[in-house]
C-alpha cells in the first residue's frame, strides 16, 4: 500500500511540475511577445514623426520636380504615383522615363520606343532610387519595408535614435538583400545620418550626412555628403568613424531647381 501511495505521489508531483514549467514557459513568452510588440511601436512612432516632420501627409499629394545630375526629375503622388525622368543624349535626342504605378514607359523625342526586360528593370531601379532618396523617409512606411529599433547614439552632441531597415523579398525590389540604418535626430526628428550596404559588385559600405537642408512648401528636401568605408564595417560603427575623420568623401548627392508643381505653373 505504502509502495502504491508513494509512487502515486512522485507521479502527482511530476504532473504539477511540469504544469509550473509549462505555465512559466507561458509566460516567458508572453513576455518576451510583450517586449517585441513594444520595440515594434516604439520604431514605429520614430519613423511616423520623422515623417511628419520631412513633410507628413503633404507628400500624399506632392507633385515636385528637380535636378540632379543634369536630369529632370518629378514625382506626383496623386491617384497611385507617377515619377520621370528626362535628360539628352549625346546626339541631343531627348530621353524621358515615366515609371507610373511600378510600369515603366520610355519615349525617345516624345516617340515610344521598346525595351528588353533587363532594361526595363535597370531604368525602373535607378529612376525609383533617386525619388526614394530625395523624398526621404516618406517611403519607410511601404508593405515591403522591415524596421527594427536598435537603440541610441549621440553624434556631435546630439541624441539619436537608430533605426534598422530592410526589405521584403517580395516588392522590395531587385536588392531587396540591403541593409539601411537611419539616424533621427530626437528633438527635430530630422534624419541627418543614414547609411547602407549592399552586396552587388563585390559589396560595398556607404554613411550619408545630410547638409543644405531647404523646406518647400511644407516638404523638406536635403542635399548628402556620399562616404565610404571598408567593406564588411558594421554600420553601427560608422558615426563614430565619420566623427574621428576616417571616412573618405565619394560624392556629393545634391538636388537643384526644386519647384512645386502643384503651385507653380511649368512652362514646357
Amino acid at each position: 500500500m505504502n509502495r502504491y501511495f508513494k509512487i502515486a505521489t512522485v507521479l502527482l508531483l511530476i504532473a504539477v511540475g511540469c504544469k509550473d514549467f509549462q505555465k512559466n514557459d507561458k509566460n516567458t513568452s508572453q513576455i518576451e511577445k510583450s517586449v517585441y510588440e513594444l520595440n515594434a511601436e516604439n520604431t514605429q512612432s520614430i519613423v511616423n514623426k520623422a515623417i511628419i516632420a520631412h513633410g507628413g501627409t503633404l507628400y500624399d499629394s506632392a507633385h515636385y520636380q528637380f535636378v540632379f545630375r543634369d536630369k529632370l526629375y518629378s514625382f506626383e503622388n496623386q491617384k497611385g504615383y507617377t515619377y520621370k525622368v528626362s535628360s539628352k543624349d549625346s546626339l541631343g535626342n531627348q530621353i524621358e522615363d515615366i515609371l507610373k504605378d511600378g510600369k515603366l514607359a520610355r519615349t525617345v523625342n516624345n516617340e515610344l520606343v521598346e525595351l528588353s526586360k533587363k532594361d526595363i528593370a535597370k531604368y525602373s531601379e535607378a529612376l525609383n532610387s533617386v525619388i526614394y532618396f530625395a523624398t526621404l523617409p516618406h517611403k519607410l512606411n511601404d508593405k515591403a519595408v522591415q524596421k527594427e529599433g536598435v537603440g541610441e547614439t549621440i553624434i556631435k552632441g546630439e541624441d539619436y535614435d537608430v533605426v534598422k531597415v530592410t526589405f521584403s523579398k517580395v516588392g522590395g525590389g531587385k536588392d531587396f538583400d540591403d541593409v539601411f540604418m537611419y539616424w533621427i535626430n530626437k528633438k527635430s526628428h530630422y534624419i541627418n545620418y543614414l547609411a547602407y550596404s549592399y552586396s552587388v559588385n563585390d559589396g560595398g559600405v556607404r554613411f550619408r550626412s545630410a547638409y543644405n537642408p531647404r523646406t518647400i512648401d511644407g516638404i523638406r528636401f536635403q542635399d548628402y555628403i556620399n562616404w565610404e568605408a571598408p567593406v564588411g564595417t558594421p554600420l553601427t560603427e560608422l558615426p563614430a568613424m565619420f566623427e574621428k575623420g576616417k571616412l573618405k568623401e565619394l560624392s556629393r548627392i545634391e538636388t537643384t531647381d526644386i519647384q512645386n508643381l502643384n503651385s507653380v505653373e511649368v512652362v514646357e
